[in-house]
């Protein structure tokens, strides 16, 4: 997943294309529940993967740091602009291409705000969500591990990756499993 996400990023960038990136970004005292603290400010884990650190210099890169699970949501400003519409209405983006972590979560809920969004004409010029299916990942916790941690679920990492494929999809994204640079 990292590694075919620095390839489009990079393919995009040389061309001169828009990037939005996403980092997610929380809070110690802010909890996401049911989720265990995670990326939190400081730790390092808000941060891009070291494959990625050169996106935060890039011109044609405009980041989101975001503290809730949903993108499109988390796009929102206190006066109820929307970052991400905008970046969208300014570029004139007919077609997004998503890719990231994790694929039954984050994923799945950006997707899915932004295809409720563009069916309202919250996101114009946007037409098209398209996934790709190899630059997305999830995690993995196996049966026996999840049953020694106080109220986790099993999630296996193949499954669930199939499932947010398939739930994006339902509600009107494209998933494709190959991208051809020409």
């Amino acid at each position: 997943m990292v590694e075919e996400s620095t390839r489009l990023a990079k393919v995009f960038c040389q061309r001169n294309w828009p990037v939005f990136a996403f980092l997610d970004t929380h809070h110690p005292d802010k909890p996401e529940p049911p989720f265990p603290p995670h990326c939190i400010i400081g730790s390092g884990e808000e941060n891009f993967v070291p494959a990625l650190e050169w996106l935060e210099n890039d011109p044609n890169v405009t980041m989101r740091r975001k503290d809730c699970i949903d993108g499109y949501l988390a796009s929102f400003e206190k006066d109820g602009s929307n970052v991400f519409s905008e970046w969208v209405a300014k570029f004139q983006i007919k077609t997004v291409l998503v890719v990231g972590i994790c694929t039954d979560y984050c994923v799945l809920d950006f997707v899915s705000s932004t295809l409720a969004a563009r069916n309202i004409g919250r996101v114009p010029p946007l037409e098209d969500v398209v996934i790709y299916s190899e630059g997305c990942a999830t995690f993995d916790l196996p049966v026996e591990v999840a049953r020694s941690m106080k109220g986790a679920l099993a999630h296996p990492q193949d499954l669930m990756h199939h499932m947010g494929l398939y739930m994006a999809k339902s509600r009107g994204a494209k998933i494709v499993d190959g991208i051809l640079e020409e």
